[in-house]
């Protein structure tokens, strides 16, 4: 089991910036990819971006340039540092793992969330 606590969520202005960090516990996370997502209320959870254990990153469209996803094995922690934030990236932002050698691609292990809200 790997249990998964989020951080460093809060209120910021337009143009600011947040860094969000997934903590891991129960297993370390050195064979993991791990994932960022977000929800707001009403609407699907959508991918933020996504590291795996090689260190290999995928981003959202909508975050690319300003996101940056990274993790420290030694920590067990995966980090999302978000630069010029948009009222639009307002929701509960959750991190996922998923082991890298199961068959299915699905997201296995998440956290309860933390709230990011971009005020105008």
């Amino acid at each position: 089991q790997v249990q998964l606590v989020e951080s460093g969520g809060g209120l910021v202005q337009a143009g600011g910036s947040l860094r969000l960090s997934c903590a891991a516990s129960g297993r370390t996370l050195s064979s993991y990819t791990v994932g960022w997502f977000r929800q707001v209320p009403g609407k699907e959870r959508d991918f933020v971006a996504a590291i795996g254990s090689s260190g290999y990153t995928n981003y959202a469209d909508s975050v690319k340039g300003r996101f940056t996803i990274s993790r420290d094995n030694a920590k067990n922690t995966v980090y999302l540092q978000m630069n010029s934030l948009k009222p639009p990236d307002t929701a509960v932002y959750s991190c996922a793992a998923r082991w890298d050698y199961a068959t299915s691609r699905e997201y296995t292990y998440w956290g309860q969330g933390t709230q990011v809200t971009v005020s105008s």
